[in-house]
């Protein structure tokens, strides 16, 4: 049975920039231990794999090239563009994708795409005895959610010169470790980036679920719901994320750099 896979640049609106996603549209059901194979040879942060739900919706599943994902921002952006521009959803339907966090919707506003997503908040906590070390600097402050640690620095330059202790973070209980402070530029609320070495990704390009968590903490900071952050990683993109109590609208554009069939 042959099956789509496409490659897809999400939070961003150039190919080659923001964080490539595969995805996969399946015609039938795949086993998991299918999927995680075809994650682990497209070797990305995640790939998604798309199928029809039972209902009025898709069953939507992220795998990294070692793990089974929960939430995954970037990938959901890439296989809601892939759907519409594949002609496989009218472009005027919002899409619903039932996953292992629930319903998510994706939505057309203009040139961007919105996803509807669960808001992650942080509580402070009492950081490990090695971030310094791992981080160049003690935090601002630090704390966690379901997924990941959360960690605030003093400036943009030290997020973006950032050079962390992969080995130490791969020890963490956690998913990853989100980084952030606010933006020196006024283009930007905040900027952040994201090390998720645990689950395969060093450093992931664009961390649509982490903003999941760094909309309701910036918020809270700048007492602003909509917000725009731009994720400084080597590729670079952009958020836009609007707070709405116990959710979150996360915005951006995404580029199909390839597509291609698996005969596997």
């Amino acid at each position: 049975m042959s099956v789509m896979i496409a490659c897809v640049d999400a939070f961003t609106a150039r190919p080659f920039g923001g964080n490539p996603a595969g995805v996969c549209l399946l015609e039938g059901n795949r086993g998991d231990d299918w999927m995680q194979q075809v994650a682990t040879e497209m070797n990305l942060a995640e790939t998604a794999f798309v199928s029809q739900g039972p209902g009025d919706g898709f069953a939507l599943k992220w795998f990294t090239p070692t793990t089974e994902m929960e939430l995954c921002g970037h990938a959901t952006l890439a296989a809601a563009h892939l759907l519409w521009t594949e002609g496989r959803v009218p472009s005027s339907q919002t899409i619903g994708f039932d996953t292992k966090s629930g319903r998510l919707t994706a939505s057309r506003r203009g040139e961007f795409i919105e996803l509807d997503f669960p808001a992650e908040p942080a509580t402070e906590l009492e950081p490990p005895g090695d971030i310094a070390d791992v981080l160049g600097e003690s935090p601002v402050f630090f704390g966690r959610n379901r997924m990941d640690y959360i960690a605030e620095l003093s400036s943009e330059a030290s997020v973006r010169s950032l050079r962390p202790n992969l080995a130490a973070i791969t020890g963490y209980d956690a998913r990853g470790i989100i980084v952030t402070s606010r933006s020196a530029a006024a283009e930007f609320d905040f900027v952040s980036r994201f090390f998720a070495p645990r689950v395969g990704i060093p450093e992931d390009p664009v961390t649509g679920s982490a903003h999941c968590c760094l909309g309701p903490f910036w918020a809270h900071r700048l007492h602003k719901p909509d917000l725009v952050g731009y994720q400084a990683s080597p590729r670079g993109g952009v958020v836009r994320v609007s707070n709405n109590g116990h959710r979150v609208l996360l915005g951006g554009t995404a580029v199909t750099i390839h597509r291609g069939t698996l005969l596997c």
